[in-house]
């Protein structure tokens, strides 16, 4: 592979503020945020050691697909700032096509998942205690079957890189956000989720699940952060092929995840490096759900 990688930034003209997962964020001024997706990718809550090439290109340009089609639910966070101009010339190579210059809000303290299709971890849960995050569901599902009456909304909580999200009640939710917010924050997870997946749709991919994150401005005004809908926070389903009762084909992290579960991982740092054949595959898979559902 010749294409090059970004496995951590070094932006010496603007303060770090954070090395997360996969994206590393500096502070441009009191207002604003330079967010930075690298080729980093993290899987079972553990960043691997082998980047994707071209990956954090490919996430820059399925958010800002989805921010723009979605942004008459919800407000979301990006500016107009072009991310060039608030670094130094030689830094360049460092933000094109992967960084966007976002308003700086105050996140909140969960991960907003929607499920759409019973899979992951809610297919683990459902079949040990027939419910996911405390929501009982009819008997009898297969794996990767449509939910009956529609999505659910799933929070967790926010893991630092090593640990492990874990999944909450939406009572719990409402504790840690106050009811009022947590409502919010489900009605427009699940308007956001529907919309995306209708859209997915037509373009023949099922959306099975996706993840969301949500921050607040200095009015409380609530807006959509983070990425949006990639296959790093997604399950994307091919819709041909696709039979309940059997791990769906799909376009996103899913593929690596399944490896490492074959390499006897104990899902703790340090992660094992990904094979070159294991890396081509994922990088095509990225590029193809891009395709798909953007061009």
């Amino acid at each position: 592979m010749t294409t090059a990688t970004l496995l951590e930034t070094n932006i010496t003209s603007l303060p770090l503020l954070h090395r997360g997962k996969v994206r590393d964020i500096y502070v441009v001024d009191e207002n604003n945020l330079l967010i930075i997706q690298t080729d980093r990718i993290s899987a079972f809550d553990v960043i691997l050691p082998t980047p994707i090439p071209g990956k954090g290109k490919i996430l820059t340009k399925i958010s800002r697909f989805w921010f723009e089609r979605l942004a008459h639910i919800i407000p979301n966070h990006l500016t107009d700032i072009p991310p060039e101009s608030v670094i130094l010339p030689g830094e360049r190579d460092q933000v094109t096509d992967r960084a966007f210059i976002v308003k700086k809000l105050k996140p909140l303290p969960i991960e907003a998942i929607v499920r759409g299709y019973i899979s992951g971890s809610g297919w683990r849960d459902y079949q040990h205690s027939g419910t996911i995050c405390g929501i009982t569901l009819p008997e009898g599902l297969r794996e990767a079957d449509r939910i009956p009456g529609g999505a659910i909304f799933t929070p967790s909580t926010k893991a630092q890189a090593g640990s492990h999200d874990e999944n909450i009640s939406y009572t719990s939710c409402e504790q840690i956000l106050g009811a009022p917010l947590a409502s919010v924050v489900s009605k427009y997870a699940i308007a956001l989720y529907s919309a995306a997946a209708d859209y997915a749709l037509t373009r023949n991919i099922i959306i099975a699940d996706t993840k969301f994150e949500f921050g607040l401005d200095d009015n409380n005004q609530i807006y959509l952060i983070d990425e949006a809908l990639t296959p790093d926070s997604s399950r994307f389903w091919p819709t041909e092929g696709y039979q309940p009762g059997k791990t769906p084909s799909s376009y996103d992290k899913q593929f690596i995840r399944d490896w490492l579960e074959q390499t006897g991982w104990n899902k703790t740092p340090p992660a094992p490096a990904i094979p070159a054949e294991i890396l081509t595959k994922t990088v095509e898979k990225y590029q193809e759900a891009y395709q798909v559902l953007v061009q």
